[in-house]
């Protein structure tokens, strides 16, 4: 009987982007089954390494004790053989200890580590995705750390859709993405930016994005197309790999672009690389104001600056991320920097 390997990541979109090279190394002697988020079971579509998909509805239907309950019958059935705990709640940890799976490997930091048979080191300034890889006894090195994504047919035509209604050229696009969750992630000039860039500007995003999209087109009007809240994850993916390049916050766009292989300029405020989650692309650069004592102020960055000043954004220019933006359009490959 072939092994079944179980891959448990309930985090955030970023987050699942990123256990992608864990599951392909997985899928290597295993056949895997992935438990995500709904939002992140959407991102994993057409993954040729996943077997299946199985939605872990944490605040709806599968919350609560019968929802676990449930949930790990579910997972008993499957017969795994061993399961890898990327997000390490208590909760997650006991629904896979639950499911009767003999092995179980996680974290030796995570909040579930009791429930693990097997604890791996976390180690704090090394990239998430190869701390993912970890898990599965890999050492990490720079041809397995890319994360991928697998946009097909549907994807491309809603994408060749938006572009035919804008009459837009592939070769022409620049991304930029302005929003984040987390308020102080969200670098404040993207609208002063969009008249320095060469090219047509599409703005990545969901629908809560869209009032910073129109920010973008009153600065440069047609010159700009609006994808907020038009595409679905995958979609927007298959936009950012047609695009040349994109700017982007601390925030899933960035593990997109990282994905699809688009040159990326990443803009870190309150949060740093460090922390793990810097671009993955082949051609990138990071920037972020290096000489401020108070930064990196919080793991995720904080709804407001907790000094008031916000220097840690504000002091990034639009006339540094345009140079950014021309130099990863011009030059041969980089390798990720910081200014």
């Amino acid at each position: 009987m072939a092994a079944r390997a179980l891959v448990l990541q309930t985090s955030f979109l970023g987050d699942t982007v990123l256990t992608t090279p864990l599951i392909a190394e997985l899928a290597k002697g295993a056949i895997v089954d992935v438990v995500v988020t709904a939002a992140s079971a959407a991102l994993l579509k057409d993954n040729p390494a996943i077997q299946s998909t199985i939605i872990y509805d944490k605040r709806g239907r599968d919350r609560g004790v019968r929802g676990f309950v449930r949930l790990a019958r579910q997972l008993r059935r499957n017969r795994y053989t061993a399961a890898y705990l990327a997000q390490g709640s208590v909760r997650s940890g006991a629904l896979l200890r639950a499911a009767g799976i003999p092995t179980r490997v996680g974290y030796e930091t995570s909040a579930g580590r009791h429930f693990y048979t097997k604890r791996v080191p976390y180690i704090e300034n090394e990239h998430h995705a190869s701390r993912l890889l970890r898990l599965a006894g890999v050492e990490p090195n720079p041809s397995r750390l890319r994360p991928h994504l697998y946009p097909g047919a549907e994807e491309r035509a809603a994408v060749d859709r938006l572009l035919g209604e804008a009459g837009a050229a592939t070769d022409d696009l620049i991304a930029v993405a302005p929003g984040s969750v987390w308020a102080t992630k969200r670098w404040p000039y993207y609208a002063e930016l969009a008249p320095e860039l060469d090219g047509r500007v599409v703005i990545i995003g969901g629908a809560a994005d869209r009032e910073l999209a129109e920010q973008i087109i009153q600065r440069v009007g047609s010159r700009a197309i609006d994808a907020t809240g038009k595409l679905s994850l995958l979609a927007s993916a298959e936009l950012i790999s047609r695009s040349r390049v994109i700017v982007t916050n601390d925030s899933s766009p960035l593990h997109l672009a990282s994905a699809m292989g688009t040159p990326t300029v990443a803009i870190f405020g309150p949060t740093v690389p460090e922390f793990g989650f810097g671009p993955l692309a082949p051609k990138s650069i990071v920037l972020g104001v290096t000489t401020l004592g108070c930064r990196p102020c919080d793991r995720h960055g904080p709804q407001r600056c907790p000094l008031g000043h916000w220097r840690c954004m504000r002091e990034i220019t639009p006339r540094d991320v345009a140079a950014a933006v021309h130099t990863l359009s011009t030059k041969s490959p980089l390798p990720t920097s910081s200014a």
